[in-house]
């Protein structure tokens, strides 16, 4: 949880700039997960926590990859 909540916080230290050149990654998201992490931890559904974790986190990898590549 706490990678996760990481990942969000530094998507927000990202320029909007950056996002909009790279808009396959749904940062958003990302961002309003790291808030419901840390606002409502207790809610969390562990569930979609792991769902996140098998099918987004691999997708967010290639992309982040690419993007090194890019740059």
């Amino acid at each position: 949880m706490m990678n996760l909540i990481i990942i969000g916080e530094s998507v927000s230290k990202l320029t909007s700039e950056f996002k909009d050149i790279n808009n396959e990654i749904d940062w958003k998201n990302i961002k309003g997960f790291r808030n419901i992490a840390v606002h409502d931890y207790f809610g969390i559904d562990i569930e979609e926590v792991w769902q996140i974790l098998e099918t987004h986190i691999p997708v967010f990898y290639k992309y982040l990859k690419e993007i090194i590549k890019r740059n």
